[in-house]
């Protein structure tokens, strides 16, 4: 049963970040995308990737940064169930998010998975998110991702109940469960603004991460029974047609960036047939589903 569970998670959580990449207005170039070994966790899978935000960040915000500000970078080593994720701005030096998982087969009854100093312990937070229950902005609610009305047609799972984790305690190990705990440092020093942005990204991020497992969750008909070989297949017709629909956006006489992503989507064409690794990125500081 716990094999079963972690091989979903997996497949699971790569699917999730290839919808999410080629979604509506995502904005977002992925450079590379390749096997590492020897690194964060050991071996893995190594993602770059450029996110073009001006849509998603508040107006005041916006209005302060010039157009090259609009642009962050995303460095993923996923070696699951260890992931690290670093978001930089190339324009804002003194910024940073850096984001820590570990993905274990509890419901997040864990006190320390990161080995923390006694330091670093008391300038944490812990912000447990539940799927089912966290309240949904009325202009985010979808009927379809409603997870106290969904039904999975092809594994039979849910509805989930409000006392869902409560109902597993009491019954361990008769279906699949995962918690991904997140440790998330965020870096802006800037005076003046350095708290309001820093609630900003928190609040920003805690939303985003609850409806990704959301997504997930609601989406398991069409990722449940594929393959590892299926997801990477996936993504890589994904790199492909994010390139292409950057290739439409770029202006006359900056080729390079377009350039760079179709060298990317080539290499990892010849690649495919040997890559035995995965790219996942779950994003939620502490939240359980099964």
């Amino acid at each position: 049963m716990r094999e079963r569970g972690w091989k979903e998670k997996r497949v699971r959580a790569v699917y999730s970040v290839r919808e999410e990449s080629c979604g509506e207005g995502s904005g977002v170039e992925i450079l590379e995308n390749k096997p590492y070994t020897d690194g964060p966790g050991g071996n893995g899978q190594y993602t770059h990737k450029v996110f073009h935000i001006g849509k998603h960040i508040p107006s005041w915000f916006r209005s302060i940064l010039p157009k090259a500000a609009l642009r962050v970078e995303e460095e993923s080593w996923n070696a699951y169930p260890y992931t690290r994720t670093r978001y930089t701005c190339p324009f804002v030096e003194k910024f940073s998010i850096d984001i820590e998982t570990y993905y274990k087969s509890d419901t997040g009854n864990q006190s320390d998975v990161f080995n923390m100093s006694a330091a670093e312990k008391r300038q944490t937070t812990i912000d447990p998110i539940d799927i089912v229950t966290d309240p949904i902005p009325p202009h985010e609610y979808k009927v379809e991702e409603d997870l106290r009305l969904f039904k999975s047609v092809k594994t039979q799972r849910g509805p989930l109940r409000d006392d869902w984790i409560e109902e597993y305690n009491n019954n361990p190990g008769k279906t699949p469960i995962m918690c991904a705990y997140k440790l998330c440092k965020v870096e802006f020093r800037y005076w003046g603004m350095q708290s309001k942005i820093e609630r900003f990204i928190h609040d920003v991020g805690e939303k985003v991460m609850a409806r990704a497992h959301r997504q997930a969750w609601c989406w398991q008909d069409e990722w449940y029974g594929l393959t590892i070989e299926d997801i990477r297949q996936l993504e890589l017709e994904t790199q492909l047609a994010l390139a292409r629909k950057m290739a439409q956006t770029v202006k006359q006489g900056q080729p390079r960036t377009v350039e760079l992503l179709m060298s990317s989507v080539q290499q990892e064409r010849a690649n495919i047939k040997h890559a035995k690794t995965i790219t996942f990125s779950n994003k939620c500081i502490q939240c359980i589903d099964i």
